[in-house]
């Protein structure tokens, strides 16, 4: 239990923060960008232990293949995002809107779309191939859009008081993401209780985010579950953000005063449209669909989880073989975070007849449709992959695929979709609404949903239509660099095939990529090198050592 003491430490903590909120008010724009500035200079300073602490906190030794999560999840992913409000914050300042520019267009059902990147041609060497899009809630127009970009930052002097952030335990840039966009969306300064599974990072944080907690825009509190009660109940706390379970949001809400948002989770699909695929573009899908469930282990909110998979698909077969192989194959890790190993044994009681793969903490399950509930309806938040097959081919699975994942699958946080240019070609509009017809905050067309996430112009959160009685994967957005009104959801779209395969992919219109395989697939041979070398580049755009970076990238 939290002791008086604590509670006297964070009530002064909090009458700090109000003070800093009255400060922060009175800050101009490009002020608030030099900040801004000074924060990415003191995150750059601290992105090696940042990243070293986050792997070893995580079981990841030194050599490891999979360290280079840790880059790209932890300092890579707010540098980038500090850049990208920075940004913002320049344009507002001198008059003009985030998105003057920017390229915008229609996608079906009267919405408007935001193309939000990539924005640079250094974004377009990178990340070759990739792209998100921001798309409004339908009647929303260009113009409109463009007018209301910059949210709080529209009112720079309208304080939004002080907000409680209760940080996520798995991937270590949320806490900083989640109290920049508190800041940046709303002008509402912080107290962020860190996740337990974080307090070794807590030492990095407070010099990341040093600029902000010099003149009280932010505090850093540690603690039980009681320190996060005490503050949720805080007469001086305007607003709570969580990011966590939903179980953990449910035993918020019960006697909350204030209005809660909350990035919670859920069980997302992959679906699988048949087409022609040649033994490699199998082998390669294969691999995209283990690393979407085995980064960090599954401890991921966007782990995909269930495959949505056509029982008529005349490669069924050949792709299980491929997706069991790859599962199997894909480096040795611990499964580190706290309950997963009972949340792992839950799916072996359900599934009894599950797979165990690669070193015997991953589970493999095969369901039909009749058998799927446990697997649908449960976030398992570990090594725990399920096949369900569907009927049909073409626009008849797509259709089934769609409504499976809306009706049946816990959670609208994201979901992905794998589909050959061949395919995708050949339904044209129809796959187009079919997107539309997800009902997810963020939707991956030959990508994992967690690009969006890692793109700081994209969105992140639940499809909209949470609310306090009924919230799977949340109320609310996040991230949203542009600080855009009125968001719907996120589109991200990648290439079906790598480097050099994706030349002919290319002559029909569809992801050119010059990337051989993406540094965050887990079977990347150079990943934790190409990681690292991408979030230096970030901070100190170094081109020379950026092409070294790039010739190993095709070691992958």
């Amino acid at each position: 239990m939290a002791t008086t003491t604590e509670h006297a430490t964070l009530d002064q903590a909090i009458t700090q923060l109000e003070t800093g909120a009255r400060a922060w008010s009175l800050l101009t724009l490009a002020q608030r960008r030099a900040l801004l500035r000074r924060v990415h200079a003191t995150t750059a300073a601290v992105a090696d232990e940042w990243a070293d602490t986050a792997s070893e906190s995580k079981g990841l030794a030194p050599g490891h293949p999979l360290r280079g999560e840790e880059w790209l999840s932890g300092p890579y992913a707010a540098l980038v995002a500090i850049d990208a409000y920075a940004d913002t914050l320049g344009a507002l300042a001198e008059g003009r809107s985030p998105i003057d520019g920017v390229k915008t267009g229609t996608a079906p059902g009267g919405r408007t779309v935001v193309h939000s990147s990539p924005l640079t041609a250094t974004d377009r060497l990178l990340l070759s191939g990739y792209s998100t899009e921001v798309w409004l809630e339908p009647g929303v127009t260009a113009d409109a859009a463009r007018r209301a970009a910059g949210l709080g930052q529209r009112h720079p002097a309208d304080s939004g008081g002080v907000g409680l952030v209760l940080g996520a335990g798995n991937i270590t840039s949320i806490p900083s993401l989640d109290v920049l966009y508190e800041l940046m969306a709303f002008n509402r300064v912080a107290i962020l209780k860190v996740n337990p599974t974080q307090d070794a990072l807590v030492p990095v944080f407070e010099r990341a985010l040093a600029p902000l907690i010099e003149p009280g825009f932010l505090r850093i509190v540690t603690g039980s579950g009681d320190v996060g009660g005490y503050l949720t109940r805080h007469p001086s706390i305007s607003h709570v953000h969580i990011t966590g379970s939903e179980a953990t949001f449910r035993a918020i809400v019960p006697g909350l005063s204030v209005p809660i948002t909350a990035e919670l989770g859920g069980v997302s699909p992959i679906i699988i449209v048949p087409g022609e695929w040649s033994r490699a573009d199998l082998r390669y899908q294969a691999e995209h669909v283990v690393t979407m469930r085995l980064h960090n282990s599954g401890h991921n909110c966007i782990a995909g989880q269930v495959v949505l998979l056509s029982r008529d698909w005349p490669q069924r077969a050949a792709f299980l073989s491929e997706l069991r192989a790859a599962y199997d194959r894909a480096p040795e890790r611990p499964v580190w975070y706290p309950k997963s190993d009972a949340k792992t044994d839950a799916a072996r009681a359900a599934y009894p007849d599950a797979a165990r793969c690669g070193d015997g903490s991953r589970t493999l399950v095969l369901a039909a449709p009749g058998d799927a509930e446990a697997l649908e309806t449960t976030e398992y938040f570990s090594p725990v992959l399920g096949v369900v097959d569907l009927p049909g081919t073409g626009q008849e699975f797509l259709d089934a695929a769609v409504a499976h994942a809306n009706d049946r699958l816990t959670g609208t946080l994201g979901a992905n979709v794998l589909i050959d240019p061949a395919t995708q070609s050949a339904l044209g509009s129809v796959f187009e609404r079919a997107v539309a017809d997800l009902h997810y905050g963020t939707v991956a067309v030959n990508s994992w949903t967690a690009f969006g996430f890692l793109t700081p112009t994209a969105t992140w959160g639940a499809y909209p239509g949470g609310t306090l009685e009924d919230a799977p994967s949340g109320i609310g957005i996040v991230h949203n660099a542009f600080l855009l009104d009125q968001v719907e959801r996120t589109v991200v779209r990648g290439p079906f095939r790598p480097f050099p395969r994706s030349v002919t992919s290319a002559v029909r219109g569809y992801g050119l990529s010059v990337l051989p395989k993406p540094p965050w697939f887990v079977t990347s041979r150079t990943g934790a090198a190409v990681c690292e070398g991408f979030t230096r580049f970030r901070i100190d755009g170094n081109w020379a050592r950026m092409s070294v970076v790039l010739v190993k990238a095709f070691g992958a």
